[in-house]
């Protein structure tokens, strides 16, 4: 085993680039894509109204980078034109900051987390209304922390 060197592949030591293996390619190629995409966003929202207070809160590429799909928290009609709009700039933006073979072509989707958020949120308002529209009746004998007094 004189022969092998130290940190090759088949000695198991360590690799070039060895945070690739605990984060992988597309994950970081996500977080590079929100990030120049929100940066686009915020820079373009000063000439278009629409695209103000807009939030990216993840993309998602397909394994072959060729197609991004870019989550937002709302997506409304008007924002929905605007992005449309702006697709062509979003993509020339990350074709220039984002070294890759091809350019994913975007597509844009609201958040199903952020509605789900909501509905979770609504039904623990809806939970807490209803406690204080009738409150349960003190258990004798029982603290107020839910401990029997012994």
């Amino acid at each position: 085993m004189a022969g092998r060197r130290q940190g090759s592949r088949r000695s198991g030591g360590p690799r070039r680039g060895g945070e690739a293996r605990r984060y992988p390619r597309a994950a970081r190629v996500n977080e590079v894509l929100r990030q120049v995409l929100a940066e686009e966003l915020e820079r373009l929202s000063a000439g278009d109204d629409r695209l103000t207070l807009l939030t990216v809160t993840a993309v998602e590429v397909e394994p072959d980078f060729r197609h991004a799909t870019v989550l937002l928290a709302h997506l409304d009609p008007p924002l929905a034109a605007a992005l449309a709009e702006t697709r062509p700039r979003l993509q020339a933006a990350v074709a220039r900051q984002v070294r890759l073979k091809w350019t994913p072509t975007l597509s844009f989707i609201a958040d199903p987390a952020i509605a789900e958020g909501e509905r979770v949120e609504e039904i623990l308002r809806d939970l807490a209304d209803r406690q204080a529209a009738n409150p349960q009746p003190e258990i004798e004998g029982e603290s107020e922390d839910g401990d029997r007094e012994g």
